[in-house]
């Protein structure tokens, strides 16, 4: 069993890693459009940030011997992930929708901080 704040850092560190994984897909695509040059500092900025913050919470995470075994897309709408503890593995269900809203919260949220340092 984990406690509550290691389900806070599990469910923080499952954003950061959804995260990645988009702006790693779109930097393939972005590389592509005439204006990249434009395009892809902001992107390469924004991927530094958010990876050192999802390899953060993954160390925090391996402190605690908390790992993310896999997921298992249940249907359209949900999404089972499963992770393995000292204890036993838990399952988790989250809702492909809500945890795609987060993701893009997250981006704009990160995005909207860089502008105001510069």
């Amino acid at each position: 069993m984990i406690s509550f704040e290691q389900r806070r850092l599990l469910h923080k560190y499952v954003v950061y890693d959804m995260a990645v994984q988009a702006l790693q897909r779109d930097y393939k695509v972005i590389e592509n459009l005439k204006l990249s040059k434009v395009y892809l500092p902001i992107l390469d900025k924004l991927l530094n940030d958010i990876s050192q913050e999802c390899y953060n919470s993954k160390s925090l995470l391996e402190k605690d011997k908390i790992r993310v075994v896999r997921w298992e897309k249940v249907d359209e709408y949900f999404s089972d992930l499963i992770i393995a503890t000292t204890g036993e593995d838990q399952v988790f269900t989250y809702a492909n929708m809500a945890l795609k809203t987060q993701v893009e919260n997250l981006l704009i949220s990160h995005q909207n901080k860089a502008q105001v340092l510069n």
